[in-house]
């Protein structure tokens, strides 16, 4: 199952909600097995972004779906970015010279 990284920063909103935080993590969890995606970790990060997920997804559909999802509620947006493993990064670049 491929593995996402999804960068979340506040928005208005969800700063003045802040100390809501770890429920909308919550929230988020429930919602993301809802989509058959697993939340491995939800991390609150200093620096360009405000949070990070790690999760687990069938497809790309399906992370975008959850970051969509998780947007839709007005308290971050989101960039998300697919992630490879070693094994597949050799497929990847096989055949390159």
């Amino acid at each position: 199952m491929p593995t996402y990284v999804l960068l979340f920063n506040w928005t208005e909103q969800g700063v003045r909600a802040a100390k809501d935080t770890t429920k909308r993590a919550d929230k988020f969890r429930a919602q993301a097995e809802k989509f058959k995606v697993r939340v491995r970790e939800t991390l609150w990060t200093m620096g360009p972004y405000d949070a990070i997920a790690l999760v687990d997804a069938p497809d790309d559909a399906a992370a975008s779906r959850l970051a969509v999802w998780m947007g839709s509620q007005g308290n971050v947006r989101s960039l998300t970015m697919r992630c490879y493993t070693a094994a597949e990064m050799e497929k990847v670049v096989e055949g390159i010279g």
